[in-house]
């Protein structure tokens, strides 16, 4: 299924949005909600709720904010610190939403649904959806979306309620290792894809730069790893294309 301009019909949406369902049914859930086991682990230890804790996985949906809000309730920070804290963290959705939406844009959707479906945006749903959606009719992308992220979505939600139930009996070192199960996945889902000069460029910078700017700042290591790792590569890439012709 290639090209970008053949119309979809709603059977065609509806096929999609099962294949998506499907493809989302195996190791991206099975590691999201892993790593979600992690998160209900640390919401029990924290003193918060079960029902607190599935509100914040079905309101919020990303893991960075809601470990930040975890570590903030368990100590006693205010509301207004814990929503400026979650804000702050999930602010890098932000420029993951702006790149997708144009990608699965259909303009027979009404434009107010999108911003119901930005919800679902997440690493990701939104990292197989910027490899799988270039290859696909318009018409189709947006069902892909939405039925990858859905299923991601119930299985984090699943993830939360048995770490909860589980809290006890998984040892700390274990939780704390499946918090990070997932970001480690986001990573290989890019190491499969080194077709793209950037990627690489960025990759090879990161790894050398973050743990050296991690020792000399443990709170601005990571976002200037970020900053100026993406910024070389992006320059690099674009010299180098413009060198080529």
């Amino acid at each position: 299924m290639t090209g970008t301009a053949t119309p979809a019909g709603s059977k065609a949406r509806r096929t999609m949005f099962l294949v998506a369902a499907r493809e989302a049914v195996g190791m991206p859930s099975i590691v999201l909600g892993a790593s979600y086991v992690g998160f209900g682990s640390l919401v029990r230890e924290s003193g918060m709720g079960l029902w607190l804790g599935l509100f914040s996985t079905l309101s919020a949906w990303a893991l960075p904010g809601q470990v930040a809000l975890v570590e903030l309730y368990g100590v006693g920070a205010s509301l207004l610190v814990i929503a400026l804290a979650v804000a702050l963290t999930n602010a890098r959705l932000m420029p993951m939403t702006i790149t997708l939406m144009p990608l699965i844009h259909d303009p027979a959707v009404p434009r107010w649904r999108y911003y119901l479906y930005s919800h679902l945006v997440a690493v990701t749903a939104w990292a197989f959806s910027m490899r799988r959606c270039p290859e696909m009719p318009r018409d189709v992308r947006l069902p892909y979306f939405v039925g990858f992220a859905t299923v991601l979505w119930l299985a984090s939600l699943i993830g939360t309620a048995v770490g909860f139930a589980l809290a006890d009996a998984v040892p700390q070192s274990v939780t704390l290792g499946l918090v990070f199960l997932n970001p480690i996945y986001f990573m290989l889902i890019f190491a499969t894809d080194l077709r793209h000069r950037a990627r690489v460029i960025a990759l090879g910078l990161g790894a050398v730069m973050g743990p050296t700017l991690h020792t000399f700042s443990h709170d601005w290591g990571l976002m200037l790893t970020g900053l100026i790792a993406g910024s070389a590569a992006f320059g690099a890439d674009r010299l180098v294309a413009r060198r080529r012709g």
